[in-house]
């Protein structure tokens, strides 16, 4: 008989029992998936936690002495940061559950001004423990964003205008893996940034995440078709399809349509 596999809800009412009596932590709250509404059978489980500063190790290890008795660390994974980083971070597998339902645990010191609180970025926290009402949403600076969106986007024309021929450049050369290589980083990366500008601008950053929930069905028909490549001659082909893309979309950001989005 198949042995069922440990819930989603067991694993993380088993992480705020184990913070609760952390006179450390001033609050943990579930984020990604849960904090935007859509978790599915894929979903991990991102877990944030706010301690007094230089605390980490002390959550870290209440938390993993809690899933090793639940299940059973399979895997641990910590994150190299800088010492000097908002917070600390580690991947765990569990023994049991779902080889998805990985447990992603960030502990932010309680100094840090962004713990990712903020809603229109990063959805709205489903907190797990909260001590009275010392954890706020971060403030959003929306017109600093749309600063920062126009000095990034004047740097990806530049960027593209200087290194946008490395595609060309590597084919000519015979060195089609570096050619392929610039072509996704140089350049889809690129483009994908730029409509996300258009069309989901508070995400602009956000990479590859969310982008089929984010933007227009056709649009990402359009890119997924760009994005698989099946030779050198059909790389030169979307190389010019997508450069064209690009220069259009760069001129299609209008920042007055982006001011009134984040405005509402």
């Amino acid at each position: 008989m198949a042995r069922t596999r440990i819930a989603r809800e067991v694993i993380v009412g088993a992480i705020a029992r184990a913070l609760d009596p952390l006179g450390c932590v001033h609050a943990a709250w579930e984020a990604g998936a849960a904090s935007r509404g859509v978790i599915d059978e894929w979903s991990d489980i991102d877990i944030c936690v706010d301690a007094d500063d230089g605390t980490a190790r002390v959550v870290f290890e209440a938390v993993e002495r809690a899933l090793g008795k639940l299940s059973g660390i399979e895997l641990a994974y910590p994150v190299a940061l800088p010492p000097t980083h908002d917070y600390a971070q580690r991947f765990y597998r569990l023994r049991g559950a779902s080889r998805f339902a990985l447990v992603d645990l960030a502990v932010f010191r309680h100094s840090a001004k962004d713990k990712f609180l903020n809603p229109v970025l990063h959805g709205k926290p489903v907190f797990i423990l909260e001590r009275g009402r010392r954890v706020r949403e971060s403030r959003w600076d929306r017109r600093a964003f749309v600063r920062s969106m126009r000095v990034r986007l004047e740097r990806l024309k530049a960027r593209h205008a200087m290194f946008g021929c490395f595609v060309d450049k590597e084919l000519d050369r015979g060195n089609s893996i570096e050619a392929l290589s610039h072509y996704q980083r140089l350049l889809l990366d690129t483009l994908l940034e730029v409509l996300r500008m258009r069309y989901w601008p508070e995400h602009h950053g956000f990479g590859v995440r969310y982008v089929h929930q984010e933007l227009p069905a056709p649009v990402v028909r359009r890119f997924e078709r760009l994005a698989f490549v099946k030779d050198e001659a059909d790389l030169r082909r979307k190389t010019r399809a997508a450069t064209r893309w690009l220069e259009a979309a760069m001129k299609e950001v209008d920042f007055r349509s982006v001011e009134r989005r984040l405005r509402a």
